[in-house]
């Protein structure tokens, strides 16, 4: 899966349920997505926080070529988070894990900043999976045997997706391949004590974390 910008929860969950969790990272960045954005909880309603992106002719680069074009970035999305969710139970606990890749953020670059941030929230749920990317691996480039070369360097024999790449994985190939499909399953979520109601469960993962803390994976998926 392609790497994203202070994921949601659920990305977490598959991430949790996998052996190994490969960043998708050498395929063509998207605007106005969540590679490079997400949704916090504010007293006024959802709100995104999006990384300024350095555009190049019309965005036609790949996630791992994409730059970040404001070196300050990080200073206002923090302010924002902290505006947001200061007195959330939790805030105190995981802000020092946070601030710092805001305030001093390991690179400019999409993909290693959006690494930095996952594997942190990883750690603060304790998932242990180990994270790789694609480009590491010899694959072909068309779509759905890109994916099959990558699961068969890594040796697996089942591949689970996100939902919406139902409309354009061929399971026939994966198959005859000798690898099992199957699909992760986001719905039944329970809501939590969340700051500034109503409750919404697509905002990042760091709402939950402030929240509920070491509870948080009792209101992510059993496994």
């Amino acid at each position: 899966m392609q790497s994203s910008y202070l994921p949601w929860k659920g990305y977490f969950d598959l991430i949790r349920a996998v052996d190994e969790f490969i960043l998708l990272d050498d395929v063509q960045f998207t605007r106005r997505d969540w590679r490079s954005r997400n949704r916090i909880k504010t007293k006024d309603g959802p709100a995104w926080l999006s990384l300024p992106i350095a555009s190049k002719g019309r965005y036609l680069q790949a996630i791992r070529d994409t730059r970040i074009a404001d070196a300050d970035w990080g200073h206002a999305h923090w302010a924002r988070i902290r505006n947001s969710y200061a007195r959330a139970p939790f805030f105190d606990t995981y802000a020092p894990r946070f601030q710092p890749l805001f305030e001093q953020p390991p690179s400019n670059r999409l993909s290693i900043v959006n690494h930095a941030f996952i594997t942190a929230t990883c750690h603060a749920l304790g998932i242990s999976t180990p994270l790789s990317w694609s480009f590491d691996y010899p694959t072909r480039p068309e779509r759905n045997q890109r994916l099959i070369d990558v699961c068969l360097a890594t040796g697996a024999t089942e591949y689970l997706s996100g939902p919406s790449a139902r409309s354009y994985l061929d399971e026939a190939a994966f198959n005859a391949a000798g690898i099992a499909v199957r699909f992760v399953d986001y719905s039944g979520y329970p809501e939590y004590a969340q700051p500034h109601p109503p409750f919404d469960h697509a905002v990042t993962a760091l709402d939950l974390l402030f929240s509920e803390g070491p509870d948080a994976l009792r209101y992510m998926k059993a496994l």
